[in-house]
């Protein structure tokens, strides 16, 4: 079989790559632009377009299909000679579904939390010993990709995400998978450029319920009002499993499971975290797995890649990186913090940088998200607004739109950084949350200077 990808250096598309070149597929590609880690992954696995560009003469009919990125257009030269010669053409969930028509499917879908409960029944799955065909949008401990497509299992895990399919194919992502079980972990409005309105993103989670196979099941957060009105609508053929936080408490920083066997300590916190493991709980028990095998994996879950990821830590200091910046995700990673280390300070750092969270209307959203922070951060970049073409957005206003009194607004980087390695924190966490890098910012180099006693006298933080 061989498969061109039009615009290769994805995310998710060299990942898809990868794991169809491991499974003896012969696989070609393009892109205009190819940033690490996809460069370097793509080189390893000797994928690396050996030039930047499109090339509709390397189209032939000699393809047996084409996978089209997001990335690419709709006007692309690529696509419009397959188009001309007939190659079938997929996206990128489009080819998914077609890999995995004949299996089981988990599909997790939310505004927040998706990509943590996937990884948890990931997790979970791999430590019984159990083989699965997967896709998550994120690195995780233990796996070597985000996509594995196998021959040898009958179950097939995927992230469902709601933004848009291709440049030709404006249905959501998740309404494509057609899952046995599917999940819904939140619905709070997002993605502004495409869902205009809140009920337009609303519906598209209605859909998604409508494509449940016959006799599925719907898993979903009892706690999200917005959830439980979508999965009222379902089909009376679904079988419908609510859920909310599982039973636990913190102490000493430490958070812990309560257990038909006693407390389990955990290594992720917060209590968006603890309904995540209640829906992780409820997916692998409707894949076989007993309860006592749950909680003896669920223990050793680390957490996903930049979902509160534990990047540096001193005696009296922990470095956050959070993936957050939809309003939903963000209030409850700032609250996952508080509640976890209720004794020490948090500066919680949020760059603005998707179309929504700079879109002047969408703003709104986020108010009251940072004020349990002690001191909370804005950080955006001019020329970010400028390349999405997006109107200026002044400070007054984001002080306003986030109703935080004490907030302090950033809009150059290294005045952010200064900023930061110019104090020392005693009894202070730092939480930084982007889906972005803070214009290029070296957070590691950061964290550690923050956290590191020999570089500069240690002193508080005055907040």
């Amino acid at each position: 079989m061989r498969i061109h990808f039009i615009a290769i250096g994805g995310s998710a598309m060299h990942n898809l790559a990868i794991t169809l070149k491991q499974k003896g597929y012969s696989i070609s590609g393009s892109d205009d632009e190819i940033f690490e880690p996809s460069r370097s992954r793509l080189a390893h696995h000797s994928l690396l377009p050996s030039e930047t560009g499109w090339f509709p003469e390397k189209i032939s009919k000699e393809i047996d299909a084409v996978v089209l990125g997001m990335h690419a257009r709709s006007n692309n030269p690529e696509l419009l000679r397959a188009q001309e010669v007939g190659i079938k053409i997929y996206s990128y969930p489009e080819y998914l579904y077609e890999q995995t028509k004949n299996k089981t499917r988990v599909v997790v879908g939310g505004s927040h939390g998706k990509t943590t409960i996937t990884a948890m029944i990931m997790h979970v799955l791999k430590e019984a010993g159990q083989k699965f065909d997967y896709m998550v949008g994120a690195q995780l401990e233990g796996f070597e990709n985000m996509v594995e497509l196998s021959t040898d299992t009958n179950i097939a895990i995927f992230e469902g995400d709601e933004y848009l399919t291709s440049p030709i194919d404006p249905r959501p992502k998740f309404h494509l998978y057609k899952p046995h079980i599917a999940v819904i972990s939140g619905i709070a409005w997002d993605h502004i450029n495409v869902f205009p309105t809140f009920e337009k993103y609303e519906k598209q989670f209605e859909i998604f319920v409508d494509t449940i196979e016959p006799n599925g099941h719907l898993v979903y957060c009892a706690n999200d009002e917005n959830v439980v009105r979508v999965a009222s609508q379902a089909s009376e053929t679904i079988k419908k499993t609510p859920y909310t936080a599982h039973p636990h408490h913190v102490n000493i920083e430490k958070t812990y499971l309560d257990t038909p066997n006693g407390e389990l300590e955990l290594k992720v916190m917060g209590s968006h975290n603890m309904e995540n493991i209640s829906a992780a709980k409820a997916v692998c028990s409707l894949l076989g797995v007993t309860e006592d095998l749950f909680y003896r994996s669920i223990s050793s879950f680390c957490g996903a890649e930049k979902r509160l990821q534990l990047i540096q830590k001193s005696e009296t200091t922990d470095v956050y990186l959070d993936f957050a910046h939809a309003p939903s995700k963000v209030k409850a990673t700032v609250q996952a913090l508080r509640e976890t280390f209720p004794y020490r300070k948090l500066v919680a750092c949020l760059e603005l940088h998707t179309f929504s969270s700079l879109n002047p209307n969408f703003l709104d959203e986020y108010k009251n998200t940072l004020c349990t922070a002690d001191m909370p951060i804005v950080y955006y970049n001019p020329k970010t607004l400028e390349h999405k073409k997006l109107p200026p957005i002044a400070e007054a206003t984001v002080r306003e739109k986030f109703n935080c009194s004490n907030l302090t607004i950033f809009t150059n980087s290294q005045d952010l950084q200064k900023f930061l390695t110019e104090h020392f924190w005693d009894n202070t966490n730092l939480l930084l949350m982007s889906s972005g890098n803070f214009s290029g910012l070296d957070i590691k180099s950061i964290a550690e200077a923050i956290t590191d006693d020999d570089i500069f006298p240690r002193r508080y933080l005055d907040i």
